[in-house]
């Protein structure tokens, strides 16, 4: 289930929970018309449980549900608010998705024109191919090689993106250091702060919380290092000295700005950076994106050229051939 699906679930679980529907009929209900799924299987073992009796907290415990969602339905639950956290809950994951979506452009277009490219560049290299063997003047023949220079680069790049978007980790790493893909995952993070706050986590707790879930090594290690400092009484959110960091001076200022109430610091550092990540978006989509397209077509162009050169030269020395 994604982001957006999960948002939808929850909106519809709020609005019968606030109707006066028991959460275990609710889920019984929802389930039904939920397509095939781990999420769906989840949800149903949960209902199983609560119809049995078993209290909330152990009931969702025992299942494999995200952390954060576990936090949310046992918080909303002490609190005596499950439909207000729920509803908070939706409005995250929908604003996570609607940025994800827009961040999924900056790999999927590029992509599109990657992939193109590289047919288009193949096609050419395997038919100007067959034309230069039938060429008997050395610079046609020693010159071919240079024909498949373009698909090889297109193919590296494009295995490159494979590889390192299919390593867990190295995606990870990447999405914390690309540009537009970094303040997403500042904004996610000051993000599900926000939230757990709101659902009356602790500070310390929430941070430690979020260090589980991030699982980036430099990450984590500097959300539990501020959880540390809270415990010792310092500030935990102090612009550290000029050395690498993942999180930029802005960040931690916009957090700190009002050390009396951290709810509001990290809601406006998450609005701050989710804004800041649909501007980059639209930046790359509207601007960087042209430009790649046109040295992606530089390359073919300069692959065509060598073509046209080639079918000249054959056909001047046919000419020649026949004395014409």
């Amino acid at each position: 289930m994604n982001r957006d699906e999960l948002a939808f679930f929850n909106e519809q679980l709020a609005a019968m929970l606030r109707l006066g529907i028991p959460l275990e009929s609710a889920l019984r209900q929802l389930t039904a018309g939920m397509r095939r799924g781990d999420f769906r299987e989840e949800i149903e073992q949960l209902e199983a449980d609560l119809a049995h009796g078993r209290p909330l907290r152990e009931a969702v415990a025992a299942r494999r549900l995200p952390a954060l969602y576990q936090q949310m339905l046992i918080a909303g639950a002490q609190g005596g608010d499950l439909p207000g956290l729920l509803t908070l809950a939706a409005d995250h994951y929908r604003e996570t998705h609607n940025l994800r979506t827009r961040l999924l452009g900056l790999v999927v277009y590029p992509t599109i024109a990657l992939v193109t490219s590289m047919v288009v560049s193949i096609l050419l290299a395997v038919l100007l191919a067959g034309v230069t063997r039938e060429v008997e003047f050395a610079e046609a023949n020693t010159s071919s090689y240079l024909l498949w220079i373009p698909p090889a680069l297109f193919g590296v790049v494009l295995m490159s993106g494979f590889v390192a978007g299919s390593v867990p980790v190295w995606r990870r790493a990447l999405r914390w250091s690309l540009p537009g893909f970094r303040d997403a995952s500042l904004a996610r993070l000051a993000g599900t702060l926000s939230l757990l706050l709101k659902s009356g986590c602790r500070l310390p707790d929430a941070l430690k919380l979020c260090a589980e879930l991030e699982q980036v090594g430099t990450v984590s290690r500097e959300l539990l290092e501020w959880e540390k400092r809270l415990a010792r009484g310092e500030a935990a959110f102090a612009v550290p000295p000029a050395r690498h960091r993942p999180f930029p001076p802005l960040f931690l200022w916009s957090i700190a700005s009002d050390r009396e109430d951290w709810l509001s610091g990290v809601s406006r550092a998450a609005d701050l950076y989710r804004r800041r990540a649909a501007a980059k978006a639209e930046m790359f989509l509207y601007a960087a994106l042209p430009v790649m397209v046109l040295m992606l077509g530089a390359l073919i162009l300069a692959q065509a050229t060598f073509a046209i050169r080639v079918v000249y030269l054959t056909i001047a020395m046919q000419i020649g051939d026949f004395g014409l």
